[in-house]
């Protein structure tokens, strides 16, 4: 408790002191049951007391000088429109009350105290900036906006709009996110508004912290994600078509490599076959060359027939001519089979490499595809 000398030199130090608060304050001295004097720091322009008016009789000055001792409250911000730690000490003189003094501070929210230095930073993270807000249960306290994105309708002291974002968060207790159409800030934008709860109380909503980003943002990463889904869509689609044509091009590959190694053995039966004809050649040579004998020996009579056997003689050589050029060539066709059979290996080799590669593309591809998808879901919710 405190003297009436002492309550008058508060008058004279109050004013110096109150702007010490890094929030303000408010100062009065209550002569019985009136508000005598009243001081405000320039930071704290709210008139919480007014000189004249009369006290509360359930209020911290009226149980302070009721119980004679100095008093601390907590005063929820519906009675002054603020939230304030307000202590009261009696004024005593002999054994008289007379009144007493009182400090009134604004009790400030951690997030409330720290708005001004994170909320430049928060609207850095977001490439089109964002617009954050701070309001208690009836108006905006606090704002932050930039160049990149600001909401001009919006100003300190402007009242909560019955069924906005900031109302339904304060009234539901729980966050709400939504979109906004430009008919109420000007501007298509998605809002979010937290609530946030009395330090002594987690059940009171003492006001929101709410953030706005502009539209264009979501509408770029769902125009983004959309195209990345569409195009993933098309990529797998022709990835899907190329793996058919792998898969084709390898069955060709293995049924053009069997034939050709069947054409290689037909090549060797060919040369059994021409080793055989000539061998007959050989023989029907021999058999003329002796026909030709017997004719001379024969004389007259078997001119003719030495005839014959000449001329099955030139056919025996011209036979064998002919199975030599031949052979000849199927030893050439045999050369580009071989040439072919390589060729045709490497061929199929590279098939069934480019059909695997293409295999574990299309894995890949349906893999990033079902990202692209979740990517667009989440668009859809930003």
């Amino acid at each position: 408790m405190i003297n009436r000398s002492d309550a008058e030199s508060f008058k004279v130090i109050a004013p110096l002191m109150l702007d010490l608060f890094p929030q303000g304050a408010v100062a009065t001295v209550i002569i019985g049951k009136r508000f005598d004097w009243v001081a405000n720091a320039r930071s704290f322009p709210t008139r919480v007391f007014v000189e004249g008016d009369t006290i509360s009789p359930d209020g911290v000055a009226a149980r302070a000088m009721q119980n004679k001792q100095i008093m601390t409250d907590k005063v929820a911000a519906i009675v002054y429109g603020v939230r304030l730690v307000i202590t009261a000490a009696p004024i005593i003189e002999g054994n008289e009350i007379l009144g007493c003094v009182v400090i009134a501070v604004p009790r400030i929210n951690p997030l409330e105290m720290a708005f001004k230095d994170f909320a430049p930073i928060l609207s850095g993270v977001f490439p089109d900036g964002c617009f954050t807000y701070l309001t208690d249960v009836e108006a905006f306290t606090h704002r932050y906006g930039d160049s990149k994105f600001d909401l001009p309708s919006i100003s300190v002291g402007s009242k909560i709009s019955e069924g906005g974002v900031a109302y339904h968060a304060i009234r539901q207790k729980q966050s709400i996110v939504k979109e906004i159409d430009a008919s109420a800030y000007g501007e298509e934008c998605l809002v979010g508004n937290f609530p946030l709860y009395d330090e002594d109380d987690p059940t009171l909503v003492i006001g929101t912290f709410g953030i706005a980003t502009p539209k264009r943002t979501a509408m770029r990463l769902r125009g983004m994600s959309h195209n990345l889904h569409e195009g993933m869509g098309q990529i797998a689609s022709a990835i899907e078509e190329l793996a058919a044509s792998a898969f084709e091009i390898n069955t060709s590959e293995q049924a053009l490599n069997s034939n050709v190694q069947e054409i290689a053995l037909l090549s060797e039966d060919i040369n059994e076959i021409l080793g055989f004809i000539r061998q007959i050649a050989e023989e029907t040579k021999m058999l003329g060359l002796n026909a030709a004998i017997e004719a001379a020996r024969a004389g007259e009579a078997g001119r003719g027939f030495g005839v014959v056997a000449e001329e099955i003689r030139k056919l025996s050589d011209e036979s064998k001519d002919t199975v030599s050029k031949i052979r000849g060539l199927t030893d050439a066709i045999k050369v580009k089979i071989e040439e072919t059979i390589k060729g045709s290996s490497v061929t199929l080799r590279s098939s069934e490499e480019q059909a695997a590669a293409t295999e574990e593309v299309t894995a890949q591809v349906e893999e990033m595809t079902s990202m692209a998808e979740e990517l667009e879901k989440i668009a859809r919710v930003v």
